[in-house]
């Protein structure tokens, strides 16, 4: 049996890294700047602030026009600023206003926009600092899970960078160098899978077994949402961020959905299936009598159980991260057809939809190969 996985999983490995250096990015030419603002660093050393004028009638009530709140405060800030060309000096700037706006006290640390005119430089304040707050995240983040794995948390961890690296360093470079997006997309999710299970999971036969069936489910997603994206006419281009990608880079917006689509059901894929190969090897040390039937519906029915929690944590993900949009199609009363069928909501239908096909066949496909490979095996 291992030779058999080694025979298969050898020629993907090849395959994948014959495709990574076939669509490793060159040296892509960073776009211009195009007028961006150049930011410095400061803290905040004084606030005063002022009462606001009156707002018209017509904006009274509004929740981002009220007196005293975040979003609308008058006044000035002192920043001391410590990079840029003013470095060591304190300079003088209007409060943010508006909504998004930070909210700035006495010994923030602050972004600030410099902006050169004729009568001077002056800046503006437009974000906090965070990265020392984020830095000890992380530290608590890998603390408490090298703490809880041990070497399986450190090796944990030594996968999530390998994940970045592949994301940072080849997925998005090569959509931008111009190659086809769910091709690249397909290809660093391979490399991933590949080694972040062995990785994580060691060089054992049920770590094998996973990656084939992740594989052969992420090749079914990768179907599935080329045949619907193009079955519903999607474009790609549903708010001002994929707009803006799409008018500033020559990036196939409707390729990038579904590279989208298939890097996001890696992470759920590689769990399900590591979950089924490893219930099926249990099951079949706990009663080595079992024949290959036997294991199969014993892994099956770990499956169903854990498909149907996966499956409402992939809607609640989505959910959570479209929420502001859900806010707003609520609260302007819109038919629940015309809601269903907009872009943006039938995008996300799709990602959910076919990625939940993806997870249903990866655990037939994965528990019975694991149940030939247990019984086999011994």
């Amino acid at each position: 049996m291992r030779r058999t996985a080694l025979a298969v999983i050898a020629p993907v490995a090849l395959l994948t890294a014959a495709a990574m250096i076939w669509l490793w990015p060159g040296d892509t030419p960073a776009p211009e700047n195009g007028g961006a603002l150049e930011q410095v660093e400061g803290t905040v050393t004084e606030v005063q602030e002022e009462e606001c004028p009156e707002q018209p009638a017509a904006d009274a009530d509004s929740p981002t026009t009220s007196t005293g709140t975040a979003t609308n405060r008058c006044g000035t800030a002192t920043v001391d600023v410590t990079t840029g060309s003013d470095e060591g000096q304190e300079v003088e700037t209007p409060l943010p206003s508006g909504p998004g706006a930070p909210e700035v006290g006495e010994g923030d640390q602050v972004w600030l926009v410099e902006t050169s005119s004729p009568d001077g430089t002056t800046y503006a304040i437009v974000d906090h600092q965070r990265g020392t707050e984020l830095w000890i995240l992380a530290a608590a983040f890998a603390l408490a899970v090298v703490a809880f794995g041990r070497l399986r948390g450190l090796t944990a961890l030594a996968g999530l960078a390998v994940t970045f690296a592949v994301l940072l360093l080849f997925v998005v470079p090569a959509i931008l160098d111009g190659e086809p997006p769910l091709l690249v997309a397909i290809v660093g999710s391979a490399a991933i899978m590949l080694t972040v299970l062995y990785l994580t999971h060691g060089f054992a036969l049920s770590t094998t077994v996973a990656v084939l069936g992740t594989l052969a489910a992420l090749a079914l997603t990768g179907v599935l949402s080329a045949i619907t994206v193009g079955a519903l006419h999607l474009t790609g281009v549903s708010d001002d961020l994929s707009t803006f990608v799409s008018s500033t880079h020559a990036v196939n917006m409707q390729g990038l959905l579904l590279a989208g689509i298939v890097i996001g059901s890696l992470g759920v894929l590689d769990d399900v299936t590591v979950t089924q190969a490893a219930t099926v090897n249990e099951v079949a040390r706990a009663n080595p009598s079992y024949g290959v039937r036997d294991l199969y519906r014993a892994g099956t029915r770990v499956g169903r159980s854990h498909i149907a929690s996966v499956i409402n944590t992939i809607i609640l993900a989505y959910a959570g991260s479209s929420l502001p949009l859900l806010i707003l199609i609520v609260a302007n009363n819109d038919p629940l057809g015309g809601v269903v069928t907009d872009q943006v909501i039938a995008q996300e239908i799709v990602r959910s939809a076919v990625a939940t096909l993806g997870l249903i066949a990866a655990v037939p496909i994965t528990t019975l190969l694991a149940a030939f490979a247990a019984r086999e095996s011994r």
